[in-house]
């Protein structure tokens, strides 16, 4: 299973790296007929997140109403046929970049507006898929492992990128044609894989196949572990109302799930303050601000995506121990610091105006890798397996698929305005970032619950105390509990077994005493509701 996600959210990383050389192409921007500095650069690259807003909408849905696996059969045939699309413009007569007359670029934009259907049709359902189908324990591992597959997919894109930009120049066909029609291997691989994948128990479960999902559970659980999983989802589905969740219920400020929304919605806009959208989509320009030459920023782009990769590693470790609220807040102010650096030595880098290699640019470099390895260890994973961990079963596809809605908003709205700000910010650009990033923390402290080490229907309660308390604000919530990481299970009965031995003849008082000092899930919200 982690190796499906992987490969499929490794499809996610190669789309996102795939544009990055594609649009300092000389060749693809002939065959656009448009110049390297034309705001419809931007455009071309950000109406993909139109589409993946749509793909979202329309693949959560038959995510609920037919199955997560039919989902992801859909979502990936309309990605390669969107593909295909991209592949296309100009391609006839061969070896000539023609624009036929204009049609090239509207058919590179439908290619990219159908390929985004699937892609958030992807990044919706497979969260949701893979969350499913891990121990509670582990849950943010195996997206963390996931998300390291999706930075390997966006370094394997840039590097055959400069790969063939070197072989064939920036004047080249296949510089640009060829990265496009590479990210086909990635859902022939899919389909191959998902044909021996079980669908969702927890799906299975709403749609009262128990048969299927006895199945499904002996298959991932074995007999024994099997029956008792069995017994928790039948009795989390019981507890669950059978009513239909539709976004009505998610976005109106009455609606049942309004409060996971927002925290989802909150997320994914977050993220997209950290700012390193724009070190995704426009790398090199980067580097190029920070005093180097084009193709030593090409060059260097590269590494820093293989280190972007490596430093997933550390997520896959720590996600699960330190929780995605903890790792978030870390990482909003390691953001903001390096941000402000950058901003300080753009300025000096404008005021020298040197054209080479010196401590400015080795400074930048450090400084520029460190903030690429804070967001992916801190902010790359949490945004997108929280949603995964705070809905209902009849609502958790609904759910995601909010987050990539406002996702492909949030990326929309980046990638189109960050040529626009390096093109008149300059080097002020960082400045920004470093004070969104601020914002983005304050607001992750105040209104985030920590949802690692909790099952689902633990993470649920959060918002009926949250109703039940009257606030949003996660200190005040069933007694703060929601701020950290529950205590293990292991370490409470490690407690008990010490001091179970140290008197037999006063067990009872012993007990008495040891079950008050206890740390226990439940005892803030009990004695918030006995006050």
């Amino acid at each position: 299973m982690v190796i499906f996600s992987s490969i499929a959210i490794a499809l996610f990383g190669y789309d996102q790296g795939m544009m990055s050389l594609v649009n300092t192409n000389r060749s693809y921007l002939c065959t656009m007929a448009i110049s390297e500095d034309s705001p419809l650069v931007g455009v071309i690259v950000s109406i993909h997140y139109i589409g993946c807003l749509f793909g979202a909408i329309l693949f959560s849905y038959l995510a609920d109403k037919r199955g997560r696996k039919s989902a992801i059969w859909a979502s990936l045939w309309t990605s390669i046929i969107g593909d295909i699309l991209m592949i296309l413009p100009g391609i006839y007569p061969f070896n000539r970049d023609n624009s036929w007359g204009g049609a090239s670029m509207i058919l590179m934009i439908v290619g990219r507006v159908v390929l985004g259907l699937g892609i958030g049709g992807i990044d919706a359902v497979i969260p949701v898929y893979s969350s499913e189908l891990s121990k509670d324990d582990a849950r943010g591992k195996a997206m963390a492992k996931e998300f390291r597959a999706n930075i390997l997919g966006l370094l394997f894109a840039f590097a055959l990128n400069v790969w063939l930009t070197n072989v064939g120049g920036k004047d080249s066909q296949l510089a640009w044609r060829v990265p496009i029609a590479a990210m086909l291997f990635f859902p022939i691989i899919l389909f191959l894989i998902v044909r021996g994948l079980p669908e969702s128990p927890r799906w299975l479960m709403s749609q009262e196949r128990s048969d299927q999902v006895m199945s499904v559970l002996t298959k991932l659980h074995g007999e024994n572990g099997a029956e008792h999983k069995f017994e928790e989802l039948r009795e989390a589905q019981q507890n669950e109302t059978d009513h239909r969740i539709g976004y009505y219920d998610m976005i109106w400020f009455t609606g049942s799930q309004f409060h996971p929304t927002m925290i989802t919605a909150m997320g994914q806009v977050n993220q997209a303050l950290t700012g390193y959208g724009a070190v995704t989509a426009y790398g090199p320009q980067i580097f190029e601000l920070l005093g180097f030459t084009v193709q030593a920023a090409e060059n260097t782009t590269l590494w820093n995506y293989a280190f972007y990769a490596c430093s997933t590693t550390l997520a896959i470790r720590l996600i699960d121990k330190l929780g995605r609220r903890r790792l978030m807040l870390i990482g909003s102010i390691g953001l903001s610091i390096f941000n402000f650096i950058l901003t300080a030595l753009g300025s000096q880098s404008v005021a020298e105006k040197s054209d080479d290699f010196n401590w400015l640019s080795m400074l930048g470099l450090v400084t520029l890798y460190a903030l690429t390895a804070t967001f992916g260890i801190c902010w790359l994973t949490p945004v997108w397996l929280i949603p995964t961990e705070i809905y209902p079963n009849y609502a958790r596809a609904t759910g995601s698929s909010i987050g990539v809605i406002v996702w492909g908003l949030s990326n929309f709205v980046v990638t189109l305005l960050t040529p626009v700000g390096f093109n008149n910010l300059k080097y002020w650009l960082f400045l920004v970032f470093a004070i969104t990033n601020v914002i983005a923390g304050v607001t992750t402290w105040l209104f985030t619950p920590e949802t690692g080490g909790r099952s689902f229907e633990e993470n649920q309660t959060f918002f009926t105390a949250a109703k039940e308390d009257g606030s949003w604000l996660v200190r005040r919530i069933a007694g703060g509990r929601y701020g950290s990481m529950p205590p293990k299970e292991n370490e409470n009965q490690n407690i008990d077994v010490g001091n179970a031995t140290v008197e037999d003849a006063k067990d009872e008082n012993t007990e008495g005493a040891n079950t008050q000092n206890q740390p226990s899930e439940s005892t803030p919200l009990l004695e918030e509701r006995i006050e």
